[in-house]
């Protein structure tokens, strides 16, 4: 059985790639765990909202995904890339992000 492999990046790859404008970050956790720290410039989708909001990104530049741990991100970067969107997952989600000293903002 063939089984299709999420492209990843790491967060210190994201957030490079957000600063020179090539890369929109959307975040797909609950509002609930945005109080937990968000990242600066992220839109907020949740995972169950994504879907009918697909058609709402900028399909110019590469989307990439964050969740709390990369699980969920993972699942909305298969569906953006069946959606034709250039799609990666931020590996390790904002668990991650926090380890590797990024900013999160509360």
């Amino acid at each position: 059985m063939f089984f299709s492999r999420t492209r990843s990046i790491t967060p210190t790859e994201a957030v490079e790639r957000q600063r020179t404008g090539g890369l929109v970050l959307v975040d797909v956790r609950e509002a609930a765990e945005l109080r937990q720290g968000r990242i600066e410039g992220a839109r907020n989708i949740p995972l169950g909202q994504l879907g009918a909001q697909l058609g709402e990104l900028d399909s110019s530049k590469s989307v990439a995904f964050v969740c709390q741990s990369g699980m969920r991100s993972a699942r909305a970067t298969k569906a953006a890339a069946k959606a034709g969107l250039d799609a990666v997952n931020v590996s390790g989600g904002v668990t991650a992000w926090s380890r590797a000293g990024l900013p999160l903002t509360r």
